[in-house]
């Protein structure tokens, strides 16, 4: 039965992919349209950066994952490298966990 799900999904996603490329002419949407969404994409990116940074496991993470989130956010926005975002976060993260803010 796993190897029948696997396929189906391999094929679905298959298919999707391609309907892309094949439906690009034929398919137009209203600029109303392409504003929502691009908006749904932005609010879904948000929604995901927001579970991510609030909750661990299936409670409250504590202050200090939120905390490394923000530095990490700040960081991004004055656009510093994508390596140096990271250590940022997870340095604040873990001293404010050494700190014993949990």
């Amino acid at each position: 039965m796993t190897l029948t799900a696997v396929l189906l999904l391999a094929a679905g996603t298959f298919a999707l992919r391609l309907a892309g490329p094949l439906l690009r002419d034929r398919v137009t949407l209203s600029e109303r349209v392409r504003e929502l969404m691009s908006t749904a994409a932005t609010v879904m990116l948000f929604a995901l950066v927001a579970v991510s940074a609030f909750t661990e496991g299936r409670g409250f993470a504590g202050p200090a994952l939120p905390v490394g989130v923000l530095v990490g956010a700040v960081a991004a926005w004055r656009r510093a490298p994508f390596a140096v975002v990271v250590v940022l976060a997870a340095g604040a993260t873990a001293l404010l966990r050494l700190a014993g803010v949990d």
